[in-house]
């Protein structure tokens, strides 16, 4: 990476960046493709309409960072946490992408879509994914408790586990083969 503070309609690729330190930059429309971001510290930063791709971006640290229209695809996002990520206009989609253990604890991710997915013990607690996707997206062991998951699509979505009362969840989707999660608690025996 360069030391310049502002990037704009840039490709940048093959970098190995782990462990690293990015402060006070700013990236519009840039692609960033097979970079490793593993414990890397992204502080007062700001992504806008910028796309992911092949990257890990496992355990980095997103503090007061701005993610606007951020696309990541088939990136490594362990125990990403969400939850420092500036609210302002905060927007991601996920397209084939490992987010295990990460947090979107009280987050706002309204309309977001999750495509091909492996989400494993992640946390939506508090969070608002109003209309947002879980298209054929592993949720195993992911919490979601007072979390707003009206008109969400967990139509092709497997192994959650959701208590509907105590979740708002008007108008959400589900198949029949979903109901066994959404009646885990009751300890039922569904043939």
């Amino acid at each position: 990476m360069t030391t310049e503070t502002y990037h704009q309609n840039k490709t940048f690729s093959a970098i190995n960046y782990a462990e690293q330190k990015l402060i006070g930059r700013e990236f519009e429309q840039c692609n960033f493709k097979n970079i490793d971001f593993s414990n890397t510290k992204f502080q007062n930063c700001i992504f806008s309409d910028c796309i992911f791709e092949d990257c890990n971006l496992s355990l980095a640290q997103l503090l007061n960072v701005g993610l606007s229209n951020v696309k990541f695809k088939n990136c490594k996002l362990l125990g990403l946490d969400f939850t420092k990520v500036r609210d302002f206009s905060f927007s991601v989609t996920f397209d084939n992408c490992i987010l295990d253990y990460a947090s979107f604890t009280g987050k706002k991710l309204r309309n977001t879509v999750f495509k091909n997915c492996r989400i494993l013990e992640a946390n939506f607690q508090e969070s608002d994914l109003t209309g947002s996707v879980f298209a054929d997206c592993d949720l195993g062991r992911t919490l979601f408790g007072n979390t707003i998951l009206n008109e969400v699509d967990f139509t092709s979505a497997y192994n959650f586990s959701i208590d509907p009362e105590s979740n708002r969840m008007k108008k959400a989707k589900f198949t029949t083969s979903g109901l066994q999660g959404l009646l885990e608690k009751y300890n039922l025996i569904i043939v």
